[in-house]
């Protein structure tokens, strides 16, 4: 063994061959602690807080208004200024504990959501997302939800999911998490959807500003944009996240999909899901409901030895880890994700 390290360490500084090249490493190193077996961990992408709040609007009675004495302003430290995409990007740059950054901002639409993000995109590339050493890979991976392929009341029209996940695509995505799942059909469409047609998918031929973000030559970016497993040398990555009573009961066969990268019970939703409505017009869930539909997924993960993840928290990342989830999802970034993450890398020994 030690033989052909050095064989192909010299072939590589006679070449000069990148350091991506010598180790065999993925630019999405989400790609690499899946075929390794390792725990992943997921912080939510950094997003300027929403506008809004109390401010200065008047409201109720106009008689009210005029007749009460207007209070003298108390002087405050003047808010700090909104967060510059490039500022959000350092911000994610600043945390590489995270293996990937999660968002959910285009699950109902990706035309409204694709100018923000692009600016995010481009933000990151200036900020310096693509990392030289110690093996050439992304600094910022996204792993972005993309809308429901097909609903009971509305029939899927390829055209319409294939354009959706082109566009996430060519916009620098890397990982698509496929939202209520309910059949192994549905996901092959959309594993084909994220795959060129000389690949034997149905993705169209362009590829947008992709390259760019990826650091890559439109040739390269051609090669490596395929979908891992399926492709030992892609980069893109597929999710399937079952949220429904019929992807639960069609888990098994979803687990078997051929090109899936994980698999996750959508904790959230499932809640709603497995909710009734009380006497007092409240809705209380079935706790013992609840958890099984999580653990029937985690059981498809395990009998079919996909990695199953789970949208975890500070307190619960722990018990979850131990029951065998192992990608684990923070949908925030702020502070308890932060330590969550730490927490989660320390009990799975990846900082050793």
């Amino acid at each position: 063994m030690r033989a052909h390290v050095a064989i192909g360490l010299v072939s590589a500084a006679v070449l000069g061959l990148s350091a991506s090249a010598q180790s065999g490493r993925h630019l999405n190193p989400m790609v690499d602690l899946l075929a390794a077996k390792k725990a992943v961990f997921g912080l939510g992408m950094p997003s300027a807080p929403r506008g809004g709040g109390a401010g200065n609007r008047a409201g109720g009675n106009s008689t009210a208004l005029a007749t009460t004495p207007t209070p003298t302003p108390t002087p405050t430290t003047p808010a700090a200024p909104p967060k510059t995409p490039l500022d959000l990007a350092k911000d994610a740059i600043a945390h590489p504990e995270a293996d990937y950054f999660f968002s959910g901002g285009m699950e109902r639409s990706v035309d409204n959501a694709l100018p923000g993000f692009t600016a995010m995109m481009d933000a990151i590339v200036e900020a310096g997302g693509i990392a030289a050493k110690p093996y050439r890979h992304l600094l910022v991976p996204v792993n972005m939800k993309t809308p429901n392929i097909s609903r009971p009341d509305q029939p899927a029209d390829p055209a319409v999911y294939v354009s959706n996940i082109s566009k996430q695509l060519n916009a620098g995505v890397t990982t698509l998490s496929f939202v209520e799942v309910d059949t192994a059909e549905e996901l092959r469409q959309g594993i084909a959807a994220m795959r060129f047609a000389s690949k034997g998918g149905t993705r169209p031929n362009d590829i947008g500003n992709a390259p760019k973000y990826w650091g890559l030559s439109e040739a390269d970016y051609r090669k490596k944009a395929d979908v891992w497993p399926l492709n030992a040398a892609g980069e893109l990555v597929a999710w399937a996240i079952v949220e429904t009573k019929e992807g639960l009961a069609n888990v098994r066969e979803i687990a078997q999909v051929k090109g899936l990268g994980v698999l996750v019970p959508g904790a959230g939703t499932l809640g709603g899901v497995f909710s009734t409505t009380n006497a007092e017009g409240r809705r209380v869930r079935d706790d013992v409901a609840w958890e099984a539909a999580i653990q029937q997924v985690l059981a498809a993960c395990k009998e079919f030895k996909v990695p199953c993840g789970y949208p975890v928290s500070e307190n619960d990342i722990e018990t979850r880890m131990q029951q065998g989830f192992t990608v684990a999802i923070l949908q925030s970034f702020n502070d308890p994700s932060f330590r969550a993450v730490a927490k989660g890398r320390a009990l799975s020994g990846r900082d050793k």
